[in-house]
């Protein structure tokens, strides 16, 4: 009763044991041990990194990584690659509101260089000239706001058409803040010519 078993009873159930693991196990059937907590799970996966031995060098191997990043990021902001363009920029829903915008003449491009004109009209002492400066800038509010009202629906009606399932919030805004940059200074650079076809 109390006597130990001999090496012939335990070798078949070692065998059993040993086909049972090769087996594939039911995804409905428990896996034989606890789920470990979130923060035991997160001390494993930092322990798993190889942190280097001092500080000075951690921080030297960060500033190598991030300036790697930025490098491949400023790269990909010229040349339109989606995989390292930054998290504003990437998808095909941004890309498509760039070249939306990219492809039209806006009235908010030219509001710099409009306004380093009217600026300089204003510092003129000629009250005739002063009086011209305020109705060019009056005009050239009047139209930014009508044709950002008219590209923001049409770009908003687009994007219903060709992306219904995707999520578009921001976009519109996205697009409207592209169209106050000068089009060579547009960062990522723009991939169509004016007047293509979309």
């Amino acid at each position: 009763m109390f006597r130990s078993r001999s090496n012939e009873e335990k070798a078949p159930d070692t065998q059993v044991t040993a086909d049972l693991t090769k087996q594939s196990r039911d995804p409905q059937a428990p896996k034989g041990r606890p789920t470990p907590k979130r923060s035991e799970a997160q001390t494993q996966r930092r322990r798993a990194v190889t942190a280097p031995a001092d500080r000075k060098t951690a921080v030297k191997r960060q500033r190598e990584t991030r300036r790697a990043d930025m490098a491949r990021q400023r790269e990909a902001l010229n040349s339109g690659d989606e995989r390292y363009l930054p998290a504003r920029d990437k998808g095909p829903v941004r890309r498509f509101a760039r070249n939306y915008v990219d492809a039209r003449f806006c009235a908010a491009e030219f509001f710099l260089p409009s306004a380093v004109v009217i600026l300089v009209l204003t510092m003129v002492r000629v009250p005739a000239l002063q009086n011209i400066a305020l109705l060019l800038w009056l005009l050239v509010i009047v139209a930014m706001v009508v044709d950002s009202v008219f590209l923001g629906l049409r770009l908003k009606k687009q994007l219903a058409v060709r992306f219904p399932n995707e999520p578009t919030r921001g976009v519109v805004m996205y697009g409207l803040m592209r169209t106050l940059q000068i089009r060579k200074l547009r960062l990522p650079k723009p991939q169509v010519k004016r007047g293509a076809k979309l």
